[in-house]
């Protein structure tokens, strides 16, 4: 299993932190050991002082593929959900002066958490033959209090996009996870945050920050 990364994939966010908006998909990787257990919390690195949520819906591969076109990519996952793609700003901030890669500042172990899938199903359009999805609000909560939303229809790139480019580099296989980019509103995290991730009006993801 995989977890493939999305990033500038809203307009907004990309501004907030100084970024060119891209005319392709930004990927990167997080390895296998980034993803969170749920039952755990989050525990902050100590190679950080400055640890940033960003809140992303999420897709799950549900079979293998190679080269998708764009317009059957729909076929190739079945569930989404709410994750959160914590990223190591100050290390990253520091490679990228360098211009060294940054995958350690987040694909470092537990930094991808994934709440509860919903089949994708629930949300699609209706009557719609193309498996098109509507558009749909996400959201987190530190502390009891909203700290990011978001809505897919601002996305510069769509799900079918991402899978379609992706998959020309990378062979999807079932079970994969997409993080499909975070809207504006990333903020940092502390020690003792009660983190809750919403889909729609739907409580998916919630743990702690120890």
């Amino acid at each position: 299993m995989k977890i493939i990364c999305v990033a500038r994939n809203y307009a907004e966010h990309a501004k907030e932190l100084k970024n060119e908006i891209p005319d392709k998909p930004v990927i990167f990787i997080k390895p296998d050991t980034a993803l969170k257990r749920k039952t755990m919390p989050f525990f902050l690195p100590d190679f950080s002082k400055d640890v940033h949520y960003e809140t992303e819906i999420v897709l799950r591969i549900s079979k293998n593929g190679k080269n998708i076109d764009e317009k059957f990519a729909y076929k190739y996952f079945d569930a989404i959900t709410v994750g959160i793609d914590f990223t190591a700003r100050d290390l990253q901030s520091e490679l990228k002066e360098k211009g060294w890669p940054w995958e350690i500042s987040k694909g470092f172990d537990g930094s991808a958490c994934v709440g509860e899938f919903t089949m994708k199903e629930q949300f699609l359009e209706k009557e719609s033959a193309a498996g098109e999805m509507r558009a749909l609000n996400f959201c987190m909560y530190k502390n009891k209090v909203l700290a990011q939303k978001g809505n897919t229809d601002d996305m510069i790139f769509s799900y079918n996009k991402i899978i379609g480019y992706t998959s020309q580099f990378f062979s999807l296989l079932k079970g994969d996870l997409i993080f499909t980019g975070t809207p504006v509103g990333v903020g940092a995290i502390t020690f003792n945050d009660h983190i809750e991730c919403f889909l729609e009006d739907e409580s998916v993801l919630e743990f702690d920050v120890k």
